[in-house]
């Protein structure tokens, strides 16, 4: 990286919002534009609960993603709390990137999502999602349907699992944004503490392991992270909080089988991204309907309280 050209004449920044249903795979495509895991993925809805912020920075611009919750019919607090962090990332916003799902038809929740997108002054380009599990004629009349729901600046097919057209994504960015200044250090990947991407790469494996049985009712919190300079070892003690007893049971698992395969997990993951091995302690507390009460949403740093 050049750091004289930060900022020179010619260079391009700005701030591109990745919106849409959940699952429509706003987390898989920004850490394909990353060219590194940054944000958890996973087939549960909500599985984003950050409006989370990383940092693309070339020669020639500066690009920050803001990656949100799915936008959905909320049911409690925290999915109140939710669509509120993402309908706030429209504003102020230089490009706002929608995606859609491009292997299943165009619903309502596409047709609401678009309709919050129609006041924003910002550019807006159309993202068709996933199209390696779609086929041609599927691609072809979702991008007719799609052309409707909004006055698109720019529409992209792509495949953020494959890397399809990820390119040409970040291509179609750049040449909306305006040019300024870099607003973050070069080597700045993520606005995200570390400990609060840590604390989501443990809610990962919780959500890849047990699916529907208690996805929504995990919330990970931090108590103790510290660097070991001589052992190169990091010691993260981290609480995973569900809202009932059975909960409780289930994460733990028959002797302890399900939290030791979570650890494990995360554990692999965390090395990569700290770069150095890691001692990781679980433990699990109940903490009851806390989805309902919002001052324990945003004290896991959860939605506009983060």
């Amino acid at each position: 990286m050049n750091d004289n050209l930060l900022g020179a004449d010619g260079f391009k920044s700005g701030f591109v919002t990745l919106v849409g249903r959940p699952n429509a795979g706003k987390s898989t495509l920004l850490n394909a534009i990353m060219g590194k895991k940054i944000a958890i993925t996973s087939n549960t809805a909500q599985t984003t609960r950050h409006r989370f912020r990383a940092v693309l920075t070339r020669d020639d611009f500066q690009m920050i993603i803001v990656d949100t919750p799915g936008l959905h019919k909320p049911h409690d607090a925290l999915g109140e709390e939710l669509n509120t962090s993402a309908l706030k990332a429209l504003e102020d916003v230089d490009v706002v990137a929608m995606l859609i799902d491009a292997s299943k038809p165009i619903g309502r929740g596409d047709e609401w999502v678009a309709a919050q997108l129609r006041g924003s002054r910002s550019h807006k380009i159309c993202v068709l999602s996933k199209t390696d599990l779609a086929t041609p004629e599927q691609i072809a009349a979702q991008r007719e349907a799609a052309e409707g729901l909004a006055d698109w600046d720019a529409m992209v097919a792509l495949s953020a699992e494959t890397g399809y057209n990820v390119e040409a994504f970040v291509e179609e960015v750049v040449y909306l944004l305006p040019e300024g200044p870099a607003w973050f250090p070069p080597d700045m990947e993520t606005d995200q503490p570390i400990e609060v991407v840590v604390a989501e790469f443990i809610r990962e494996k919780i959500l890849r392991t047990f699916r529907d049985e208690v996805p929504h009712a995990i919330g990970v919190a931090l108590n103790e992270m510290e660097y070991d300079r001589k052992k190169d070892l990091y010691r993260i003690f981290a609480v995973i909080y569900v809202e009932r007893d059975s909960q409780k049971g289930i994460i733990i698992g028959k002797r302890g089988a399900a939290i030791k395969r979570i650890g494990i997990e995360a554990r692999e993951d965390l090395e990569q991204l700290l770069g150095c091995r890691v001692f990781l302690d679980l433990s699990v507390k109940v903490k009851k309907n806390w989805r309902r009460d919002a001052s324990q949403i945003r004290r896991f740093g959860y939605g506009e309280g983060a």
